[in-house]
């Protein structure tokens, strides 16, 4: 069945960097776009970052581009989000998702908590 395994999350402080991983499973990784997500404590879930199948496209929330970088690894089956320049406001569980925008797997998430 579909897995997909969060990692890298953690505490940093503001203006301070982490990069995430996802390690997918139970399909073929290389034909699907992937995307990241968030959920804040008391918020709904919100994309925020998408790349499809082969890398070459990708696009993000207003709330990060520019700090955010979304890549993959199809020979691994694997995501990643680059995060840097992190704000307090970043502080949320970050999922990985399978296609592009509306996704039909989540992970169990990996938690990202920016404070001084």
């Amino acid at each position: 069945q579909v897995q997909l395994v969060e990692s890298g999350g953690g505490l940093v402080q503001p203006g301070g960097s982490l990069r995430l991983s996802c390690a997918a499973s139970g399909f073929t990784f290389s034909l699907y776009a992937m995307s990241w997500h968030r959920q804040a404590p008391g918020k709904r879930l919100e994309w925020v970052s998408g790349i499809e199948n082969k890398g070459v496209y990708t696009d993000y929330a207003h709330s990060v581009k520019g700090r955010f970088t979304i890549s993959r690894d199809n020979a691994n089956n694997m995501l990643y989000l680059q995060m840097n320049n992190l704000e307090p406001e970043d502080t949320a569980m970050y999922f990985c998702g399978k296609k592009f925008h509306e996704p039909d797997t989540l992970g169990q998430g990996t938690q990202v908590t920016v404070s001084s």
